[in-house]
């Protein structure tokens, strides 16, 4: 056996074991996924309440709420399309409705699903004719939108509970902590924005923390993250620099209007203003939508449920009633957006006079 024999085999035995170590990391999502579900609503649920009980409140709603309902789910799905657009000047609404719609229900049915529907999202983009920077920019300009507005929710609803005199510790000690984090998150940013210099050394620490994950190791730790991140930097002040008011605003208009949904279900199957007033309600949305930006499952189906459920009944909501407006709001803005997405992905296989050469980038 010769030297090169030697030295090849191990390297042929780690690429062989790969595929085996991704198929048995996908069966462990799935696993997980399937004993969070079944445990959460065929075992915790049912000790919270009886869901004979809360079938009957959901179908006493009248008419006038269903089609409430159904108008500010509407409203929900539409205004998180100005988001995608204020990320890529260029883009046209219908372009993000398909986009958007596509890419949430691969996130929300796959597990594993956010990179999948990042590869729909570029798979998309590229064949409108979108370069490679621009939509990496995108991403990376509304995704740190989205998230500022997730870490900002707290600490809007902790100013409100200290105006209001609410002594809710639980909330108001879960609310410190979203401020802390978006105190630094807000900081870090800043810097990155102010100096080319900060924005290479963040860039350079991002890069040594991925090389050190297993399963990014083989995508080439030696990128130059530091000078990526200066690049970014400059592209994103000039595309903030004329869309930042669009940006934020839509990104504020589309969180609240989930916030909506969520109040109207309450409000509709029978939680009054004096059993959980809307600001404790405000604060739940914003706590629960905090913890629940880690995905453990596609669309943290189960744990979500859990938080709403445990944060409106010890804010004083009736059990029944919290449970039955619960699981309207996450069918009305989870469940119900599934099939919407499939039917957006085939307009897009379908629709030709969208398509462009791909430009690239320079």
């Amino acid at each position: 056996m010769s030297v090169s024999e030697e030295t090849e085999r191990p390297e042929t035995s780690s690429v062989a074991s790969r595929p085996g170590r991704e198929i048995a990391g996908r069966v462990a999502q799935i696993a997980l996924f399937v004993g969070i579900v079944v445990g959460v609503f065929a075992v915790v649920l049912p000790r919270v309440t009886d869901l004979g009980d809360v079938w009957a409140i959901i179908r006493s709603m009248s008419l006038t709420h269903y089609l409430l309902l159904a108008c500010a789910t509407v409203w929900n799905v539409v205004t998180y399309w100005p988001v995608v657009v204020a990320g890529l000047p260029g883009l046209t609404y219908p372009q993000a409705a398909v986009v958007n719609q596509s890419s949430t229900s691969v996130a929300m049915i796959v597990p594993g699903g956010g990179a999948i529907a990042v590869g729909v999202s570029y798979a998309m983009f590229r064949s409108w004719g979108f370069r490679r920077s621009q939509i990496a920019l995108s991403a990376l300009v509304t995704g740190i939108s989205n998230v500022f507005m997730k870490l900002a929710l707290p600490a809007v609803a902790l100013a409100l509970l200290a105006v209001k005199h609410d002594d809710s510790p639980g909330l108001v000690s879960a609310a410190v902590i979203g401020v802390t984090v978006l105190l630094g998150a807000t900081v870090t940013l800043t810097l990155v924005l102010w100096s080319d210099a900060f924005a290479r050394r963040i860039g350079s620490l991002f890069g040594k923390v991925l090389a050190t994950v297993p399963f990014l190791v083989r995508r080439g730790p030696g990128r130059a993250w530091g000078d990526m991140a200066v690049v970014f930097r400059t592209q994103m002040l000039e595309l903030l620099r004329d869309r930042w008011p669009f940006l934020v605003g839509s990104t504020v208009i589309s969180h609240l209007s989930v916030f909506l949904v969520l109040l109207l279900s309450l409000r509709f199957v029978g939680v009054s203003v004096h059993q959980v007033s809307t600001l404790r309600v405000f604060a739940v949305f914003a706590l629960v939508r905090l913890a629940s930006s880690v995905p453990i499952v596609p669309g943290n189906v189960g744990l979500a449920e859990l938080g709403y459920v445990a944060g409106l009944v010890l804010a004083g909501g009736d059990r029944p009633a919290v449970v039955a407006a619960v699981l309207v709001f996450r069918f009305l803005t989870y469940y119900a957006q599934i099939p919407l997405g499939a039917v957006t992905y085939l307009i897009w296989r379908r629709n030709r006079t969208w398509r462009k050469a791909p430009i690239q980038d320079r």
